[in-house]
């Protein structure tokens, strides 16, 4: 019997389609689990830390110098905006883990984005002003990067929903509560016809 391809296209994208929906929830679930929302947190301290710690870094070389060009202007505009609102990020953090969860915030979800941006565009300014070729490849390695972090936490997603679907279906019937030792449970019937030993 042949197989339609367009038929078999179509249910391959619909299967596909599903897998993304089902997977899509299992991260959404996922995420209000109290012991992903701690990791996140500690994620993000490093994220901000680091940003604020090179954004320092990269600028300092500027405060003596009266001429700038433009990516150099550009690393000091970025980092001049970014680093506050790191810092603002950072103390939200040390209130989401004295309160063990993330806050459902939209100015700080949007705050988090434009920092994060203003950051990277300081980094690839700095690295661009040292050497042109620097910023291509720090451009390059961090979109490579953000693939990479990606690629591994969707893996892993997928390695514990298997892990978590495969506990489900492996957990053991219950078994009856064994007799103490020495009990015989017997039917009154059977008490009834139980022959008594001969006397000796």
């Amino acid at each position: 019997m042949a197989v339609d391809p367009k038929q078999q296209a179509e249910e391959i994208r619909q299967a596909a389609v599903q897998e993304a929906r089902l997977q899509t929830a299992w991260i959404e679930k996922s995420a209000q689990e109290p012991a992903q929302q701690q990791e996140w947190i500690r994620q993000n301290n490093v994220i901000y830390g680091g940003l604020i710690a090179i954004g320092l870094v990269l600028v300092q070389p500027f405060l003596t110098v009266t001429g700038l060009d433009w990516s150099a202007k550009t690393c000091v505009i970025a980092f001049s905006v970014a680093i506050p609102l790191l810092a603002a990020l950072l103390l939200i953090n040390y209130q989401e883990t004295f309160r063990r969860r993330i806050t459902d915030s939209l100015a700080v979800r949007v705050t988090r984005s434009l920092a994060q941006l203003l950051a990277f565009t300081g980094v690839f300014a700095g690295f661009w002003h040292i050497m042109w070729p620097a910023g291509i490849a720090v451009l390059a390695s961090g979109f490579a990067a953000m693939m990479v972090h990606s690629a591994g936490f969707f893996r892993l997603e997928q390695a514990a929903r298997a892990a978590a679907k495969g506990a489900a279906g492996a957990e053991p019937e219950p078994r009856p509560a064994p007799e103490p030792a020495g009990s015989q449970s017997q039917s009154p019937d059977s008490a009834a016809h139980q022959v008594p030993p001969a006397a000796p």
